[in-house]
């Protein structure tokens, strides 16, 4: 396992971390999942990532219980805030950081959180308000660094303008050979800023591991066939898209991995991505995804697999 600097930070963090949206504590069970974790740490995967509102507390209360025998110098643990935990309890107010932060950490059973993430931004929150509760946390040494996911460039550049306030060293974008949005603007902002990116769904849920095909149903037991996981698959889940994923088998196989190890080891070619977000049901997913960091594979590869899946994409959009 390789690693990488997060940002303007001093941590390390692996190239593949392990996320537990709409699996630990929800979708898978708890013998499977706690067996993905501790396979995940023995491979050299050092970064968790989660959130409050996964399962409502559950995967956080789920990592808690499984970590809490890991020394903590083993783990850095990554969670967020700002999805509605009650009717009343949402968003990035002074009030919520400070209740929900204090929730995270006695579910997580930590006394500091590594990175603390913003998961969306609040549009009824000025932003400076936000800003200077986090950086009272971090005085205060329940956390260490600040990050934020999906947020538009210009509550980026707002926050980073907050004087006296800690500045972000991590952006959460979605980010894969289908989903090519940040290169646009977040990445060129974050690198200037000291920001690194830690993606999440870097296999578009595991389609482009290529094991959805055009003409068959979905296998029994994946993701697409999930009501707890399977929720936001259906984007992917079209006929173009499913055989622009087909045709990139060959040039996996030319680079001598899986397909999911090449659409992986394509998200981490980008120097601004810190690390790619797995998400696993089993051990084996994990020992499987962990094998793409630090591969090398030749850059014609990629620019045909870009072409494809771009081909691909225009035809749903058509």
């Amino acid at each position: 396992m390789r690693y990488r600097q997060l940002g303007s930070s001093d941590l390390q963090v692996s190239e593949i971390s392990l996320g537990s949206w709409l699996t630990y504590g929800v979708g898978v069970d708890a013998e499977r999942a706690a067996a993905c974790v501790h396979r995940a740490l023995d491979l050299g995967i050092n970064l968790i990532d989660t959130a409050n509102i996964y399962g409502r507390g559950a995967a956080e209360t789920f990592l808690g219980e499984v970590l809490s025998g890991v020394p903590r110098d083993k783990y850095i643990i990554a969670t967020k805030l700002f999805f509605p935990m009650t009717e009343t309890d949402r968003g990035l107010s002074r009030a919520q950081v400070e209740k929900q932060l204090d929730a995270s950490l006695k579910r997580l059973r930590v006394d500091v959180i590594d990175l603390y993430q913003c998961h969306r931004h609040d549009p009824d929150t000025p932003v400076e308000e936000t800003m200077l509760a986090l950086t009272d946390a971090v005085k205060a040494g329940k956390v260490r660094y600040l990050g934020f996911s999906e947020w538009p460039a210009d509550r980026i550049r707002e926050a980073l303008a907050v004087a006296g306030a800690e500045k972000f060293v991590s952006s959460q974008p979605q980010y894969s050979l289908l989903w090519r949005a940040p290169e646009k603007e977040i990445i060129p902002l974050s690198r200037a800023n000291g920001i690194s990116q830690i993606v999440w769904s870097p296999l578009a849920q595991g389609v482009l591991t290529g094991k959805y095909l055009p003409d068959a149903p979905p296998p029994q037991g994946t993701r697409a066939t999930s009501d707890e996981m399977g929720g936001f698959i259906d984007r992917w889940m079209q006929r173009p898209v499913l055989e622009a994923v087909q045709k990139l088998k060959p040039l996996a196989e030319q680079a001598g991995l899986t397909l999911g190890q090449f659409a992986l080891a394509w998200v981490l070619k980008e120097p601004n991505v810190a690390s790619a977000i797995i998400g696993a049901s089993r051990p084996e997913q994990v020992e499987e995804n962990a094998a793409a960091s630090g591969v090398e594979v030749d850059p014609a590869l990629f620019a045909e697999a870009e072409r494809i899946a771009a081909e691909g994409l225009s035809a749903v959009a058509t």
